[in-house]
């Protein structure tokens, strides 16, 4: 490879849409020889909704390995909050400096690793190569400290760009960048090989729970966080259900599992049909679960960006069902439905998607060749060269 030596930043890798968009970029460059990338995790494993998910069980980290990418961590337990710059030991530090000083160009996943670089810029650890971090939230005021740190990272001009991946992204973190930072938007995309239709998929999965070949499904990928809202989904659910009695509802990501007490209690206080849902927790197979699905809904109520669940499950022939949230409603523009924060309205959606099946479906199927990835890596790339290039010429 001759590229330029890329660096990605993890707070640790776990479930969740950004690792897997950031992942899919970093593997793709890095085995098309357009740069040699290297990923640094603080993290080793994550605390989240009441699981712990180890590093070696992600696919993500096998994506990675699988791809010639070399994967290093810090051995942290990511936890709620990510960890303060003054939190850093000398020994991770010393291996966090070790991997930048390889590095052309510095990618973090999301704000929260920038703790990490502030540390290693305290020390006088961090060289002088260009920082873009890239963001896949609508809502910093969530991300805790990292906001204010990604605020310090600018304005002392060692961050040079963010990349968003939804407009409204970009705009709700400008407040913390001076204008110097360049501001690039980059919108989602994904692998329209490994997200796409196969009838004949569609009926081991609704064998394996027990659905009828013509039961309608409705597919909740999300873990079980307020931001997710899974108690309006829920809402929904009762909503939808005491109209109609055949649907099923499929719920995967961390916490949606049957001895998760905080979930069952969620499904008994919105009075939705036990019976009628399927908790499958994290999986690893969701191109399967999109098409055994005839709606993929979300139904969240902050921070969202550019979904990935949307996308991936209309490139599977799955229609979209979504709140207003993010660039959501512009994702699923011609595929799917927006509604406002009413389990009732979302409920209707649901019914009206079900009742115009096919309709919907074409709909989706056509509109795949814009929700590939190819015009997504072809931004990343130029991106990342242009960063490159200009630590050459300041050199």
């Amino acid at each position: 490879m001759t590229g330029p030596r890329v660096l990605s930043l993890y707070e640790g890798l776990f479930s969740g849409g950004a690792r897997v968009l950031h992942t899919n970029v970093v593997t793709a460059l890095h085995q098309d020889g357009s740069h040699e990338h290297a990923v640094l995790s603080i993290a080793s494993r994550a605390r989240r909704e009441g699981a712990v998910q180890h590093i070696a069980d992600d696919p993500r980290y096998r994506w990675l390995r699988d791809a010639g990418v070399e994967v290093t961590h810090l051995g942290r337990e990511a936890g709620a909050l990510p960890p303060e710059p003054e939190s850093f030991t000398d020994a991770e530090l010393e291996v966090a400096a070790a991997a930048v000083r390889r590095a052309d160009v510095i990618l973090t996943l999301k704000e929260q690793p920038l703790g990490l670089l502030l540390a290693l810029e305290a020390h006088g650890l961090l060289p002088d190569v260009p920082i873009a971090a890239c963001l896949h939230r609508s809502d910093p005021t969530h991300s805790g400290a990292a906001a204010r740190w990604m605020g310090e990272m600018a304005a002392s001009g060692r961050l040079t760009t963010t990349i968003s991946c939804a407009e409204s992204t970009s705009d709700a973190y400008a407040r913390y960048t001076p204008p110097s930072v360049e501001r690039v938007v980059i919108p989602n995309g994904i692998d329209l090989t490994r997200y796409r239709p196969k009838p004949y998929e569609r009926m081991p999965l609704r064998a394996h729970l027990g659905i009828a070949p013509t039961a309608p499904v409705v597919l909740f990928a999300a873990r079980f966080d307020a931001m997710k809202d899974p108690g309006l989904f829920l809402r929904a659910v009762a909503a939808h259900a005491a109209r109609d009695t055949r649907t099923q509802y499929v719920l995967c990501g961390a916490g949606m599992t049957v001895d998760d007490p905080a979930l069952t209690a969620a499904i008994a206080e919105a009075g939705a049909p036990v019976e009628r849902i399927h908790r499958l927790g994290i999986r690893d197979d969701m191109p399967r679960l999109y098409r055994g699905a005839d709606i993929v809904a979300l139904t969240s109520a902050f921070g969202e960006a550019s979904p990935l669940c949307l996308i991936e499950g209309a490139a599977s022939g799955a229609t979209p069902v979504t709140t207003a949230v993010g660039d959501a409603a512009q994702v699923v523009a011609g595929i799917g439905l927006v509604t406002p924060h009413d389990p009732d309205a979302i409920a209707a959606a649901w019914a009206k998607v079900i009742a115009r099946r096919p309709d919907y479906r074409a709909a989706a199927l056509a509109a795949r060749p814009r929700l590939g990835a190819d015009r997504m890596l072809d931004a990343y790339r130029g991106v990342i060269d242009g960063l490159a290039e200009r630590r050459e010429a300041a050199a």
